[in-house]
């Protein structure tokens, strides 16, 4: 099984980054399609997936995000504007 780090863009255009094993299913959880999704997210639909990483276990996944989400708004725009 694979683990994603993704960050999707708001439509108010803050970012938002998590970890999901199913990463479509998760996209439509944040935009309301499927019960679930992050209360960050509820009440700044849509969100678009802009950047996403693939890894192995979980444990990988979460530990890049946690990195990804100390990074400042700039050092995140360049992970996904290369």
């Amino acid at each position: 099984m694979s683990y994603y780090v993704y960050i999707v863009k708001c439509a108010d255009g803050t970012f938002y980054t998590g970890v999901a094993s199913n990463l479509e299913k998760r996209i439509r959880e944040h935009n309301g399609e499927l019960i679930g999704g992050a209360k960050y997210t509820r009440s700044r639909r849509p969100v678009k997936l802009i950047y996403k990483e693939e890894y192995d276990t979980h444990l990988e996944a979460a530990r890049r995000e946690i990195e990804i989400k100390k990074f400042p708004r700039s050092k995140k725009e360049k992970l996904f504007n290369k």
